[in-house]
């Protein structure tokens, strides 16, 4: 009998903290060249990344071959990760994200509602760690762009601790609960 090693699956992807980080496909496009001897396919992927603790980003790969396309992708999302600020499992307020044609309407959701989001606007909410949210893309239908749209509604969120800060007031401890 030949030598069999048990093969065990690489490790989950971690990031700088050691926290473990999801990785998400959200779109792969096929597009084909036609040259004389028949089609040359090429692929691109659109993967998210994130740590479900408030840092995500995403990343767009070329490949010729799709597994090639979502390496480079995700080590893109990987490199682009950025914090998020949350209010306990949903998102301190509404936002309206707007990225080329793309614009994206988040909305806090009380504890239990889950994610109401589709698509891309749904992989860059779960991979940031927001388990209560409520959403609607509104405009371009194009996934990057929606992508793009969402990660920049999540970027303008503030907390009360940080607006309190920028007015220069301080957060009595009554008002923080």
């Amino acid at each position: 009998m030949r030598n069999q090693r048990s093969h065990q699956p690489p490790p989950p992807p971690t990031d700088a903290d050691g926290n473990e980080l999801i990785e998400k496909v959200v779109y792969i496009n096929r597009c084909a060249k036609v040259v004389k001897g028949g089609r040359r396919f090429s692929f691109s992927a659109l993967v998210v990344t994130g740590n479900k603790q408030g840092k995500v980003g995403f990343g767009f790969g070329k490949a010729n071959e799709v597994a090639e396309a979502i390496r480079k992708a995700s080590d893109t999302a990987k490199k682009s990760m950025k914090p998020v600020s949350l209010n306990d499992n949903t998102i301190p307020h509404e936002v309206i994200g707007e990225f080329g044609g793309g614009r994206v309407m988040l909305r806090p959701a009380s504890p239990g509602t889950g994610l109401i989001a589709g698509g891309g606007v749904r992989a860059v909410v779960e991979a940031a760690g927001v388990k209560d949210v409520l959403a609607k893309s509104l405009g371009s239908n194009n996934h990057a762009n929606v992508v793009k749209a969402t990660l920049t509604a999540l970027q303008s969120l503030r907390n009360r601790d940080e607006v309190y800060k920028l007015r220069g007031k301080k957060v009595s401890a009554q008002q923080s609960i």
